[in-house]
């Protein structure tokens, strides 16, 4: 089945580029046409379109072109650029069609994670188009007001991921925006097409220069981190990478958020098993956190540490719901390269691994589990023959506590489900350097998950339900997991600086105030004076003025 015709441009001082930049100097030689790359549909690898890669060149023209647009743009009013947001919304879903077709395609999503993933990226924008960062005051007395104003920082080099493209670019872009910046954006190379096309779509919104797309791979990227015309840099990725990314930023001092590595743990108390349904509806969720999109999420369940008292009851259960809604998913063994694409009348949350790169990380950590792992495949555990990038959901019951499966992020369909018997030992397995972007509990009692809760050391933990990042709230990942964090009203002052300004007070309000306050005030008793403090003398403290700080007064 042919694939839609699409064209696909960098996106450079708003207009689009499908050929390298050529040389404008007198003298210089003009450079080859643009080098293309293409993509491939994770469900049958079968080739996409063909896909520009941006020249240094390119990258030099945006960063010229973002700080060029920069000083205008900055002065824009906080209504003006949540009105923006509102008609970027609005042409996310005048193209809602198109974008659906080109995700599910680059990403190997079903059609309802796709969809989901479209429809989420209109309502997060919808919700930062009624917040924004105000002049507050931080502190006022009889003598000083003083505001804290919020200046945005220049340019944002946005650096995205391949699980889910639009959405987590398109957070990192209207954070930028809103708190006037401008923002270049590079996609993965193994998801560049919907960030591209959504990205040139907005041309006919914004002044040139504000929002930019330049695709390419990690040596583009590492030009991003290291040019001094870039002042933050907003990443999504590895472990690995992101310390390199944050190295390289300190070079120039740029401002960095790094959303990294979550080897996430979901700890299940006994008591789950006490009231009638309850497992049922615990095993559903964490199969489901577990197995999303094939588990290619930051916050997807990585481990699941079971009570040993239920663990049997338990991992029988997890076997039957993978088996039951997750497994059938997957095509065939000889199912054509059509087939392989997946059936959209069958409702699914479970697609393949989406790249090639994750697909071999993942066997490899399958083929550990299978040999000295230590545990027991006890659903799942091929790969599917063929094209494609197809592993069944895969569980392992008791792997080794050193196994790579329980060491390592697998970002792919493989479980690890294993056994606890106190508190401390629990949390001790739990909190390991990987693991602090998320974390769920499951009890009964929500006083005890609440403490276990706080022991985990993780930047966001569920009580009872499966990961579910809330674009409302705070998101960011402790020790390897990440630096600073996005999302919520707190999530925009990573895109900002904080200024403070003092203002003094006139001491003529202040005496026209209290004499105002004195005559209409007579029936109330006049307060006690306090004693003047004896003024200190220029030569028995000559700094007292620049200590004044420090009196309280």
């Amino acid at each position: 089945m042919a694939i839609p015709e699409y064209s696909f441009y960098n996106i450079v001082d708003g207009e689009r580029r499908p050929r390298a930049a050529v040389a404008a100097a007198a003298g210089d030689n003009p450079q080859p046409a643009q080098e293309t790359h293409h993509s491939v549909d994770p469900r049958n690898e079968e080739q996409l379109w063909p896909c520009p890669i941006a020249t240094t060149q390119d990258l030099e023209d945006a960063i010229t072109a973002a700080n060029a647009a920069f000083p205008t743009w900055a002065q824009t009013t906080l209504a003006e650029r949540q009105k923006l947001l509102v008609r970027i919304a609005e042409q996310i879903k005048a193209h809602e069609e198109e974008l659906t077709d080109i995700l599910r395609r680059e990403t190997g999503k079903s059609k309802i994670v796709a969809a989901v993933e479209i429809t989420n990226t209109i309502d997060q924008t919808m919700y930062y188009s009624t917040i924004g960062l105000e002049d507050e005051v931080q502190y006022e007395d009889d003598v000083v007001r003083i505001l804290a104003t919020h200046p945005p920082l220049g340019v944002v080099g946005a650096i995205c991921p391949w699980n889910f493209p639009l959405i987590l670019c398109n957070l990192k872009v209207i954070s930028s925006l809103l708190t006037g910046n401008c923002v270049i954006v590079k996609p993965s190379p193994f998801t560049p097409y919907t960030v591209l096309r959504w990205i040139e779509l907005c041309i006919e919104l914004l002044p040139k220069g504000v929002l930019q797309a330049v695709n390419g791979g990690a040596d583009l990227g590492a030009l991003m981190t290291q040019h001094v015309g870039i002042h933050k840099i907003s990443f999504t990725g590895t472990i690995a990478t992101g310390k390199r990314v944050m190295a390289s930023c300190a070079q120039t001092l740029k401002k960095v958020t790094l959303e990294l590595a979550g080897n996430d743990a979901a700890i299940v108390f006994a008591d789950v098993a006490d009231e009638p349904g309850r497992l049922d509806t615990v095993v559903a969720q964490t199969v489901g956190g577990a197995f999303f999109n094939a588990g290619q999420m930051c916050v997807a369940t990585k481990r699941v540490y079971v009570h040993a008292s239920i663990y049997d009851e338990f991992l029988a259960k997890f076997v039957a719901e993978t088996n039951k809604n997750y497994a059938p998913a997957v095509p065939a063994a000889d199912a054509t390269n059509e087939a392989r694409l997946g059936d959209d009348d069958l409702p699914t949350v479970f697609g393949p691994v989406s790249n090639k790169m994750q697909y071999d990380i993942v066997r490899n950590i399958l083929d550990d589990a299978k040999t000295i792992g230590g545990g027991r495949i006890v659903a799942g555990g091929s790969t599917l023959g063929g094209k494609g990038f197809w592993i069944q959901p895969t569980v392992v019951a008791e792997p080794a506590e050193d196994s790579l499966l329980v060491r390592e992020e697998q970002f792919g369909p493989i479980i690890p489900i294993l056994k606890w018997t106190t508190d401390e030992e629990v949390v001790a397995r739990a909190n390991l350097a990987n693991a602090g972007l998320g974390a769920t509990v499951y009890s009964t009692d929500l006083a005890k998950a609440r403490r276990m809760a706080d022991r985990l050391e993780a930047g966001s933990v569920w009580i009872n339900q499966s990961e579910k990042p809330n674009v409302r709230a705070w998101f960011a990942g402790f020790k390897d997991s990440g630096f600073g964090g996005e999302m919520g009203k707190q999530g925009l002052l990573s895109y900002a600086y904080t200024k403070s300004i003092h203002i003094p007070k006139d001491p003529k309000d202040k005496k026209e105030a209290t004499g105002s306050a004195a005559s209409t005030s007579s029936a109330t008793p006049a307060a006690k004076k306090a004693p003047e403090a004896k003024p200190a003398t220029t030569s028995s403290n000559p700094f007292a003025a620049l200590f004044s700080c420090f009196t309280g007064k």
